[in-house]
């Protein structure tokens, strides 16, 4: 019997989380690794493998008992312990074999086994939040992010899919205080830069190595979702340059293309600091590379158009710094978002949010001038004269068609001088003033809109003065319904979270004040 083959069998040891577009869902990484040292085996022509054939048969059916033995024991806190022991002893073993023999696989490849086999029975302890602290207390995180940079990626990949099963959302708001225990941890040991170094080295033409690279950006977006603060810090630790260039790739679109134009998005929001550091990395260009090719072609998938769309907001939030406007200037954007609408694709809803963006405030007079310069006059007016039915189609409401062209055109007239400021206006003349008549319906359609909610709020004032009247026919009083509301503040949140407790006393307060 061929090594391989030997290598090939796995106990099975329970359903491993994996992507949703995953059509085997019963392979553990286990099989991955065994394969890996059997061709490292086969090349390693003059050592007698025979025996190593049978020592590894006769473990692999061990360990095929002990599954079953165990498959009943209860998980607790000694168990745990007891796990986080194992894995440490397993871990050292096997780097110390590696090191004393690192020409022979055959000598360290069981430790090899044992030390995946190990990392997979790990996945229970994401299942009790609570006990992440043992994690810590027991150096186990510092050992995680160590293997993440093992000479075998397939260990390397096994960390990844269980650091993304310890940090998934849900999992942590079950426990926060073991969830900030875990985080604080992971940020302490420069969790982010040994992602980035080992997604370096992954392939992602193996299907494998391509999960992990999607669970590498899930633990990202978990701990990003977790703690929004952490956003700089990952982007300045070579997230930000791995990310554009994963997605400047010239390879055919995937989901791991997909969810970098998501994390990329992420962050960038709120987020100055990121935004100044992607465009010094050149990523205006990118984004406007990437942006060019939904010119004259929608986006064959729904996925492709959520992409699309990431990558726009993502340029959106990139213009809110001033810095930005130049680059996107110069990397001739206007005239790129320019050509978007008058091609008429699904991209010119998102490119007329980009204008808007780039043109408002005084930061974006060099890009109002220069897109009267490049026609673009002739392109906003017939969008501001009326909705097309395509955007309709598309999903766009006329309000927000309607903010973003006015908006538009608002900023060109305060931003707008000289000639450029003369030709602004000669468009409102044209056609018998046209488009002042346009102006003025859609001043009182808004107008028309903000009195019927004037109207609302004034009936909620009179549900307020019929309160008040009845309380003074019962010889009733305001301040005794306030003191029973304060009381009740008081003793909200019972069974709740605190910061549920804090936000619903906050609100009950802020009702007071108006009653």
């Amino acid at each position: 019997m061929d090594v391989g083959e030997l290598l090939n069998y796995q106990p099975d040891r329970g359903a491993k989380r994996l992507r949703d577009d995953d059509d085997d869902g019963d392979d553990l990484r286990s099989k991955k690794v065994g394969r890996d040292l059997a061709r490292r085996l086969e090349r390693d022509d003059g050592e007698d493998q025979s025996s190593d054939r049978k020592r590894i048969l006769e473990k692999l059916m061990d360990d095929d008992e002990d599954a079953d033995d165990q498959e009943g024991e209860p998980v607790d806190e000694n168990s745990v312990k007891k796990m986080i022991l194992t894995f440490e002893k397993r871990s050292y073993k096997n780097q110390e074999l590696r090191i004393k023999f690192p020409d022979t696989p055959g000598r360290f490849m069981e430790t090899e086994l044992d030390l995946n086999d190990i990392i997979q029975e790990m996945h229970v302890i994401a299942t009790m939040p609570d006990l992440y602290h043992l994690l810590v207390e027991l150096n186990a995180v510092h050992s995680l992010l160590g293997l993440l940079s093992h000479e075998n990626t397939d260990i390397a990949i096994a960390v990844v899919d269980l650091l993304q099963e310890l940090t998934d959302i849900d999992t942590l708001h079950e426990s926060e205080e073991g969830a900030e225990v875990l985080i604080d941890s992971l940020l302490e040991g420069q969790v982010v830069a040994l992602l980035v170094q080992n997604m370096e080295r992954l392939d992602e033409q193996v299907k494998e190595e391509a999960d992990g690279v999607y669970n590498t950006l899930a633990i990202i977006e978990n701990m990003a979702e977790f703690r929004p603060g952490l956003c700089t810090e990952a982007a300045q630790q070579g997230l930000m340059q791995w990310l554009l260039k994963r997605i400047k790739a010239k390879i055919p679109f995937d989901a791991n293309k997909l969810y970098c134009s998501e994390i990329l998005a992420i962050l960038l929001q709120n987020n100055d600091s990121t935004r100044e550091l992607l465009g010094e990395l050149d990523g205006i260009d990118v984004l406007l590379q990437q942006l060019s090719v939904f010119k004259r072609h929608n986006p064959a998938t729904a996925e492709e158009q959520e992409m699309m769309e990431n990558l726009f907001d993502a340029l959106c939030s990139c213009l809110m710094l001033a810095a930005n406007r130049d680059r996107f200037l110069r990397g001739e954007g206007l005239q790129l978002m320019n050509l978007m609408l008058r091609e008429k694709k699904m991209s010119r809803t998102s490119a007329l949010k980009v204008l808007d963006h780039g043109m408002i405030g005084p930061e974006g007079s060099d890009d109002c001038h220069k897109f009267v310069d490049i026609l673009g006059l002739r392109t906003i007016f017939p969008l501001f004269m009326k909705t097309p039915k395509k955007m309709r189609k598309a999903g766009t409401v006329d309000k927000e068609h309607e903010e973003h062209v006015c908006s538009i055109i608002a900023s060109c007239l305060r931003n707008l001088k000289a000639q450029q400021r003369t030709r602004l206006l000669s468009k409102f003349t044209e056609n018998d003033c046209e488009k002042v008549d346009r102006l003025m319906e859609l001043h009182f359609k808004y107008l028309e809109a903000v009195q019927l909610a004037d109207k609302r709020i004034e009936g909620e004032k009179h549900l307020q003065q019929r309160v008040h009247q009845i309380l003074n026919l019962r010889g009733g009083s305001v301040k005794v319904v306030r003191h029973i509301m304060r009381e009740y503040a008081e003793n909200i949140g019972d069974g709740k979270s605190e910061d549920f407790k804090e936000s619903e006393q906050k609100r009950i307060m802020d009702l007071l004040e108006n009653f």
